[in-house]
């Protein structure tokens, strides 16, 4: 279900920057560049610009509410309960302990008479 979940959000964020950028700014937008100026014939300008609108708001107002299922109920990882070391934070209980001093080894006497 996450991973529909996800390619839906996928599919409605590459819709909404399609729509983003079919807006006319004052460089006069990507509705420009690829033809899209001729959507405005159809509607009308105002009709365009008033759909180019409604369907931005439309579409961030999806994309939001996919991100927030998507976190609240179905994210991976969530059901667990576990918490991390950083969490628990807190002191070592037990320090690890010092080793105990090494002595050299005696010195073996060495025939020194040959």
């Amino acid at each position: 279900m996450f991973s529909v979940l996800v390619a839906v959000e996928i599919i409605v964020s590459i819709l909404l920057i399609i729509v983003i950028l079919m807006q006319n700014s004052k460089g006069g937008g990507l509705a420009g560049s690829f033809g899209g100026a001729s959507v405005g014939t159809v509607f009308g300008v105002r009709r365009t610009a008033d759909f180019l609108s409604r369907a931005t708001t439309i579409l961030a107002t999806l994309f939001i509410v996919l991100c927030l299922i998507a976190n609240l109920f179905f994210l991976p990882g969530k059901a667990t309960g576990k918490s991390s070391i950083i969490q628990q934070g807190g002191a070592p209980t037990s320090m690890p302990q010092a080793l105990p001093p090494t002595s050299k080894p005696a010195a073996t006497p060495t025939n020194s008479g040959k």
